[in-house]
């Protein structure tokens, strides 16, 4: 009788997920509950870490087959049973299967959103960020160079890169298209810097520019006219796309939000882009990260390299910035605090945020905020032109 009660208990509990676990997922458990503290305590991107987090817990639990296919069984004619069509498991295996790497298209929907909800005010104001923006981007060369020194091929290498512009929809779309077996380390690792941003930043900040630079005011943005927030975006998609056709799907949902939110004739599409749509396409797309991290896939001495690669590529982008405000102001009337150079980079809005806060830190009357938003803004337009180049000389 103990002998049976032994085999019963053995059996009950091979088919349990605690004879299957291992040491790389009990890691990305505690990884998963790590992006989950980030998110709610300390609130670092809570709508991208989140979920992410609760995905990469759901994926390291054993047995479950969340994300995998299992053939369903179907009777012929004759009454024979014949394997038939598959079916996934779960709904987010069934949406990372088809919506993010079959198709590419939550990426783009993201952008959408995001154009929805951006003010290209402070851009159009003072031109000049545009190229505040475009000096950040150093952070995706350095990535990219590096990626090719530490061995990984031209695909990877333009795959990996983007994270050095610290933009997460960005890299997920580049990645599903030249190397999606690497899309959930590099997703987590842009999205993972783009939450620290309060902690990365400051240090790299202060190294650069001096108290006298950090407390510097800036003149107050002109108004810029509905017409021309109008006709911004759309002489902007026009030009980027001609120039650099591949990067078309993100430049465009970008500027066409962008274009909704500032018509005002079309508030119901304006708002189910800001909101609806937006949120259903994150929880997806954030899920769907989520569950490609799973330990045995992802615990590697590869992971590493891309993990430092991130955090060396993303202090270089900001470091890029901040240096060319400084050079900038050299040959230029009107100086800009060096502060701003550091949101070039594209964790919108939070790199603009921990620019404004170091500005009050050292004056309490000074704000710049919506100066920083300028380049914060053009370093997304920035790393979306970027990987079109790279999918224009790789994407098959």
């Amino acid at each position: 009788m103990l002998e049976n009660f032994l085999d019963n208990f053995v059996k009950v509990f091979s088919s349990t997920g605690f004879s299957a676990i291992t040491a790389p997922n009990l890691l990305m458990l505690a990884v998963g509950c790590a992006f989950i503290y980030m998110a709610i305590v300390k609130e670092y991107e809570p709508y991208e870490l989140l979920p992410i987090g609760l995905g990469a817990i759901l994926i390291n639990l054993p047995l479950h087959q969340m994300g995998n296919f299992f053939p369903v069984l179907e009777l012929n004619e004759a009454g024979q049973v014949v394997k038939g069509f598959t079916q996934n498991a779960g709904l987010l295996g069934l949406a990372k299967e088809y919506g993010l790497f079959t198709y590419n298209i939550l990426p783009p929907l993201i952008f959408l959103g995001l154009g929805a909800i951006t003010d290209f005010s402070p851009l159009i104001a003072n031109p000049k960020m545009l190229l505040l923006g475009g000096a950040a981007q150093v952070g995706v060369f350095v990535a990219f160079f590096g990626s090719m020194l530490m061995g990984f091929d031209l695909n990877d290498s333009a795959a990996i890169s983007i994270i050095g512009g610290a933009d997460g929809p960005t890299t997920i779309y580049i990645n599903a298209i030249l190397a999606p077996e690497r899309l959930g380390i590099t997703a987590v690792t842009a999205y993972s810097y783009m939450g620290l941003v309060a902690i990365i930043q400051p240090p790299i900040i202060r190294l650069l520019t001096s108290k006298k630079e950090r407390m510097m005011k800036m003149e107050q943005l002109r108004p810029v006219s509905k017409r021309t927030k109008i006709l911004f975006p759309i002489v902007i998609m026009i030009i980027s796309i001609l120039f650099i056709p591949m990067s078309a799907p993100l430049i465009s949902m970008f500027m066409i939000g962008n274009v909704f939110r500032e018509s005002g004739v079309v508030d119901r599409l304006s708002r189910t882009s800001a909101n609806e749509l937006l949120n259903i396409v994150t929880i997806f797309l954030m899920l769907c990260i989520g569950i490609t991290l799973e330990g045995n896939a992802v615990c590697n001495w590869e992971t590493i390299k891309i993990l430092s690669l991130g955090l060396v590529a993303f202090a270089a982008g900001t470091a890029g910035g901040i240096l060319f405000a400084k050079v900038m102001n050299l040959f230029t009337k009107n100086k800009v605090n060096p502060i701003i150079g550091a949101a070039g980079v594209s964790a919108v809005p939070m790199a603009a945020r921990v620019a404004q806060e170091i500005a009050h830190h050292e004056d309490p009357e000074n704000h710049i905020l919506m100066h920083a938003m300028g380049p914060n803004v053009a370093g997304v337009i920035g790393s979306a032109i970027v990987a079109g180049y790279f999918l224009s000389i790789l994407a098959k």
